[in-house]
């Protein structure tokens, strides 16, 4: 979405200049006086020379966030003002960039703005449960409380996230260095067997011929095959990123995916609850939080089905029934779910179905990593066991003629 810099007039004649983000200039006027500002400049935001450089430019990290909430919340809880808090916390921060973000923060709270709006215009590290939860717990009154929450949801959504990285780390790992050491093979080693092999003249046999043959092609084509894999895979994601219908179906296909499909869905029910559980136990109202559910799932058809789950009860209807209907969670969590809902015990439920699942991924995890070992340990022994093989039958024969 476009960002746009502005100024204004407030009604007691003071000026204000903040950031916004906004689909259009108009609309940035239209917020402006929801918040009793007279615009008096809008205009786009120039581009960082470092945009889309996160590396240079320093993101974030999920540690970093989850300290900083839980340094403010004892701040908070002590007593202290926000304006300060954000004062002392921004001052010590050793992230340069989350550095800026406080004090930028600190200066709109300074300048008349609630502490959710001065987050909301820093997306990236502030996203949209974050905010809602703050602007619930300022509402509340009880934004220490609430602080505490999205600090222990962030270390479960961490450790989530670390878990599957974790369980894919291994095997591509394995999966890279067995490419790499076929390809040096036949590039590198393959050559000189067959220069020798030349020399000695004769026929070779079957199986040696044909890995002379692939070592040939690849070394003719292997920038060309390089480049190939590098377009089909920006294709995919630019695909995914701009074809939603794609998108849908590729999300679809991931959850049908033997073993890592059920993985999948296991660590989306535990993002979901959980997520879910933390907004209604914190006040935010149902219909805000699913929507905000359905834009954090990270899988379409999930984001789909918890969108139709809101419409539904917008028109009337309990949160199980359509979360039965949409046939993407499990039985046992839409039956969790409607017992909790039966009781008023919703946010207590969720909590509880999150913890399992957790546990269910932990599951998962130690399954796939056993069962991917072996059989990258037989991928890449075979592979080059067959290579090597194959190389040493014509020495195997050229021995036996000596004899």
């Amino acid at each position: 979405m476009p960002v746009f810099t502005w100024e204004g007039r407030t009604r007691q004649g003071t000026t204000k200049k903040g950031v916004i983000e906004a689909p259009s200039e108009a609309a940035v006027m239209t917020q402006l006086r929801g918040q009793m500002i007279v615009p008096v400049k809008v205009k786009p935001k120039a581009k960082d020379l470092l945009e889309g450089f996160d590396l240079l430019k320093g993101g974030v990290k999920t540690r970093e966030l989850v300290i900083f909430t839980r340094q403010f919340a004892t701040m908070i809880d002590a007593g202290l003002p926000l304006v300060q808090c954000l004062e002392i916390l921004g001052g010590q921060q050793p992230n340069k960039a989350f550095k800026e973000i406080l004090l930028a923060v600190k200066n709109d709270v300074e300048q008349g703005s609630t502490f959710a709006d001065a987050l909301r215009k820093h997306p990236k590290p502030f996203d949209q449960l974050y905010v809602n939860l703050v602007a619930a717990g300022e509402v509340g009154g009880i934004l220490d409380t609430i602080l505490n929450r999205l600090a222990v949801y962030l270390e479960k959504a961490d450790a989530l996230r670390r878990k599957v990285k974790g369980a894919m780390v291994y095997p591509t790992t394995i999966l890279v260095v067995a490419i790499g050491v076929i390809i040096l093979l036949l590039v590198k080693v393959i050559p000189v067997f067959q220069k020798m092999f030349d020399d000695f003249g004769g026929t070779l046999p079957a199986p040696t011929q044909m890995v002379v043959s692939i070592s040939e092609w690849l070394q003719s084509y292997v920038l060309i095959l390089l480049g190939i894999i590098a377009f089909v895979a920006i294709a995919f994601f630019q695909a995914r990123k701009h074809l939603p219908k794609f998108a849908y179906r590729t999300d679809a296909l991931a959850l049908k995916v033997p073993i890592f499909g059920s993985l999948l869905r296991k660590v989306a029910v535990s993002r979901f609850t959980r997520t879910l559980g933390t907004m209604i136990s914190s006040g935010v109202p149902i219909l805000d939080a699913l929507e905000i559910c359905a834009k954090t799932a990270g899988n379409r058809v999930i984001e789909a089905a918890l969108m139709k789950t809101r419409a539904a009860i917008s028109a009337g209807r309990t949160i199980a029934e359509p979360l039965e209907a949409a046939g993407v969670f499990p039985g046992m969590v839409v039956q969790m779910i409607s017992v909790g809902e039966a009781t008023g015990a919703m946010d207590a439920m969720l909590a509880k179905i999150a913890d399992f699942y957790d546990d269910e991924v932990d599951a998962g995890v130690d399954a796939l990593t056993a069962l991917m070992e072996p059989f990258m340990m037989v991928f890449l022994g075979g592979t080059i066991g067959a290579i090597l093989m194959a190389m040493y039958l014509p020495i195997f024969k050229i021995a036996e003629n000596i004899n």
